[in-house]
């Protein structure tokens, strides 16, 4: 009987510890502060993105200018070598100006000294018979008259008579073809006699003059 009366106190009691647990069991109750949390994320959330933007705008910007940096190189590049060949193109053809105008000159005096080479046969001949001695004045003074005539149209396209009598032999103009004795007061490797005339067109010997030298 007494066990009996024991075992509903130990039941009571046991009900009694347990209600302290069952209090702890009750859900828990939001703190003032959490509902503002989501709204901190998302600003910095925002920020971050902002700031992901600006250096990916920062960075395509650098791009940009780098591309448009290279691309003014490559086209400076291309205009210095543009001038270069420019230049050089023009120095070229200067040169072959130049040249053409060289060569044309040149291919024009050789015409000229070779057409005058053939003629100094003709004057050497009107020379010869204007020193003939002849009883018919007008004959002679017609002769002279178009040794003249010649001597003036050689000197007006550049052709003049090589100067030696008297002079020191120069072998650049000057053929020496007989040798004599020098007069008194000449010295040695003079000309004393012109025999055959000289001529030059415009500082080039047409035909070298044939003259007597002084021993």
């Amino acid at each position: 009987m007494a066990q009996e009366k024991n075992a509903p106190e130990t039941q009571a009691g046991t009900q009694t510890a347990e209600k302290p647990a069952q209090t702890q069991v009750s859900p828990e109750q939001p703190q003032a502060g959490n509902p503002q949390e989501p709204a901190g994320k998302g600003s910095a959330g925002q920020a971050k993105e902002e700031k992901a933007d600006k250096k990916s705008t920062q960075a395509t910007l650098n791009a940009q200018l780098a591309a448009a940096q290279q691309k003014a190189e490559d086209l400076k590049a291309q205009l210095d070598q543009a001038k270069e060949t420019l230049m050089r193109t023009a120095a070229e053809y200067d040169n072959f100006r130049k040249r053409s105008a060289r060569e044309k000159d040149a291919a024009f005096g050789d015409g000229v000294a070779f057409a005058v080479e053939k003629l100094l046969g003709v004057l050497d001949t009107l020379s010869l018979a204007a020193n003939t001695p002849t009883q018919d004045e007008n004959y002679k003074k017609g002769v002279v008259m178009t040794l003249d005539q010649c001597a003036k149209a050689f000197e007006a396209i550049g052709v003049e008579e090589i100067q030696a009598q008297g002079l020191p032999f120069d072998p650049q103009l000057c053929a020496a073809v007989m040798q004599q004795p020098a007069p008194e007061g000449m010295e040695s490797g003079t000309v004393t006699q012109v025999l055959q005339k000289g001529y030059t067109y415009k500082g080039k010997v047409v035909r070298h003059a044939s003259v007597a030298v002084a021993e």
